[in-house]
């Protein structure tokens, strides 16, 4: 394998990153939250039961746990997220999107469709398929 394109595909897959990261942000903006916020909150609202623990919303955004408290006190204090009681571990407290929360993420979930729309628009459905293929293979 070829180390020069390994350390290029790398630093442009960053760069790309950046890029995609700053369109989705400037449009998340409009409802003041950041592309990672909307992600923690779009983990939320897609879990079976509406609500993780600190830990396991850490494991599905690729953050650490005092990453993942770093990024919820704010949305705890502006209504988006809510601290829930643990049924099964009372040592444990869970996380879930508030009423607010919800609403607001319906919201900024039509953006980031848009945006993301957007942003892949010079990209066809077959190379959409085989780019998703890709980045799925390479996951660590």
């Amino acid at each position: 394998m070829n180390s020069k394109k390994i350390v290029t595909l790398m630093l442009e897959q960053g760069y790309v990153s950046t890029l995609l990261n700053k369109r989705l942000d400037g449009g998340l903006s409009v409802h003041g939250i950041s592309t990672t916020e909307f992600v923690i909150m779009h983990k939320l609202a897609s879990s079976a039961t509406g609500n993780m623990s600190r830990i396991a919303l850490a494991d599905a955004v690729g953050l650490t746990a005092s990453g993942v408290t770093r990024l919820l006190a704010p949305m705890e204090k502006n209504n988006i997220t809510e601290k829930l009681a643990n049924p099964r571990d009372a040592r444990q407290s869970l996380v879930g999107l508030s009423d607010v929360g919800r609403t607001l993420y319906n919201d900024a979930y039509v953006t980031f469709v848009h945006s993301c729309t957007s942003a892949f628009s010079l990209l066809d459905e077959s190379e959409i398929d085989m780019l998703l293929h890709l980045l799925n293979k390479i996951k660590c």
